[in-house]
């Protein structure tokens, strides 16, 4: 491979790179045995298999944005900006399943995801300074977690407290 078509490949693969390190982690965290199936769950909440059918999309989505974003940012700063904040989602993200599913936690879970919902908002505007088409990418991410942040409450008001 050419020098410039390194350059052109290596944003495409560290992104889906970054996107199925994050998906894999929150996935080995997500365990829906028996604790989880006793939750009592509001009569709205989605399907189990469109779970992980959205959030497949959502972090493909999050991949090609962040590809275009690289690609369309003005300067190196920006671009090292733009990789703290994937990352500090990507954490996020890791950390609510984590607390949610792992220590069965979901009251400190709703507290976390607004952080995790933050971060995305937080990606959206800084985004949309230098490329319109990376931001309105992740539209789907944000209104997902505040549809996961209503759920996590519901559960929490449903079943807490929690120890």
């Amino acid at each position: 491979m050419t020098s410039a078509g390194w350059r052109r490949t290596r944003p495409v693969l560290v992104a889906a790179a970054a996107a199925l390190a994050v998906a894999a982690t929150g996935g080995s965290l997500t365990v829906l045995g028996p604790w989880y199936q006793h939750l009592a769950k509001p009569p709205w909440q989605p399907p189990g298999p469109a779970f992980g059918a959205i959030w497949t999309v959502i972090f493909a989505l999050c991949a090609v944005s962040g590809v275009i974003a690289w690609r369309q940012a003005p300067s190196q700063a920006r671009r090292e900006w733009m990789i703290g904040f994937f990352a500090l989602n990507g954490f996020l993200n890791i950390l609510w399943s984590l607390l949610f599913f792992r220590l069965h936690r979901p009251d400190w879970g709703l507290w976390e995801v607004s952080f995790l919902w933050s971060s995305v908002l937080l990606l959206i505007i800084f985004l949309a300074r230098f490329s319109w088409r990376a931001s309105a990418l992740l539209a789907p991410y944000l209104i997902w977690v505040t549809i996961a942040s209503v759920l996590n409450a519901e559960i929490v008001r449903l079943n807490g407290p929690f120890a």
